[in-house]
């Protein structure tokens, strides 16, 4: 069986956020960009994956489209762990962090769904099985940047029947405040996306412990500050990291050994795909690390996380983007109802996109590699 085509597909689908500024990573935005990754071969098997996404998908198919799919034409599509070590190590000139490992995390999830429609298999049973039919999701709150707002959407998150949740705020005063909305036994989460010196994370950490963090994630600049990442851990509130360890393996290896982490956070859709994860999970257990999918999307990377928590050994809540969109890409899967995701339990991921998302969505045709 060869590889015949690879299809990119860019959708914009509008959302609401319950107030506040409509913004990801700080970019103004109405509408979430998903890139999706179309593997057709001559056995008849087609796979659908997600390369990351939001303000750099852009970036990431034209990578995509013109460097990566050509290595890929022609090849064996079951030899999944041979060709991404290939590609990987081929391609390593144009980086290993960014669009080029991006587009090859879509690729990598592609290939597994189509192994694992081989297998006529849900794609977890092919990850090592599970007896887990839902897993519980948390609320991952977009930065609203003031307390009114914040508390709103922490009790609607509470009304919508979520019993996680995460604020994206980085003053421990809004964090407090979230914390009283939601009461003492919800597990609280802050993600900073990096704002602090070692120094001053390590303030942050000593204000923010009195209100039992689940974790904090991502409290120092820059990400590669394993040392400094340490030294905030210390401080007895839990880290967690990892969504721009794009290093894959060796830099979660790094982060393990620098004792800097107590939740690992690979990005199936940024970090190689699957493939890598499987390797980061393994990883993980040697060094009594628990992982935590980072899922800040929802296309087929949505999916392949699911499946992925599914398998781990101690369960652990999924992130799910509190956001409400016009479309749910994947139903009832991109949806949480009561708090909870169904594992899909159909061969592969469980779920292809519909025609009519694509052709209701997609900003431009297709491109088609062949």
């Amino acid at each position: 069986m060869k590889i015949t085509s690879v299809e990119t597909i860019l959708l914009q689908v509008p959302y609401g956020i319950g107030g506040g500024p409509m913004a990801i990573a700080g970019r103004p935005a109405t509408k979430l960009t998903i890139l999706l990754v179309r593997v057709e071969t001559d056995g008849g098997f087609v796979g659908w994956g997600e390369a990351f996404g939001h303000g750099v998908a852009p970036a990431t198919k034209q990578a995509l489209d013109t460097l990566v799919a050509p290595v890929f034409i022609g090849r064996d599509p079951t030899d999944i762990a041979d060709l991404m070590r290939e590609a990987q190590q081929n391609l390593h000139l144009f980086g290993r962090n960014g669009p080029v490992m991006y587009a090859l995390s879509g690729l990598d999830i592609a290939l597994w769904d189509i192994a694992a429609k081989r297998a006529g298999l849900p794609l977890h049973q092919l990850l090592g099985g599970t007896r887990r039919t839902e897993i519980a999701a948390y609320a991952s709150l977009l930065r609203y940047g003031e307390e009114a707002t914040l508390v709103a959407n922490c009790r609607r998150a509470l009304a919508q029947g979520y019993r996680f949740v995460k604020v994206h705020e980085v003053s421990p005063a809004l964090a407090a405040a979230a914390r009283s909305a939601l009461g003492p036994d919800i597990p609280l989460m802050m993600d900073t996306n990096c704002p602090w010196s070692p120094g001053e994370a390590r303030a942050a950490a000593r204000a923010l412990r009195p209100l039992d963090l689940y974790w904090l994630e991502e409290p120092v600049w820059p990400p590669e500050d394993h040392r400094g990442l340490a030294a905030v851990r210390a401080e007895g509130v839990p880290i967690a990291a990892g969504e721009n360890a794009c290093g894959g393996l060796q830099d979660f290896r790094r982060l393990c050994e620098a004792g800097a982490i107590d939740f690992a956070q690979p990005s199936v859709t940024k970090i190689g795909g699957i493939t890598e994860v499987r390797k980061i999970v393994a990883l993980a257990e040697a060094f009594g690390v628990r992982v935590a999918p980072h899922c800040a999307y929802f296309g087929p990377g949505y999916l392949a996380s699911v499946h992925i928590a599914a398998t781990l050994a101690e369960a652990v809540p999924l992130e799910r983007l509190f956001m409400d969109l016009e479309t749910s890409p994947f139903p009832p899967y991109t949806d949480a109802a009561g708090g909870k995701v169904p594992v899909p339990q159909s061969p592969g991921l469980g779920c292809d996109p519909s025609a009519e998302l694509i052709d209701r969505y997609r900003t431009h045709p297709p491109t088609v590699t062949q």
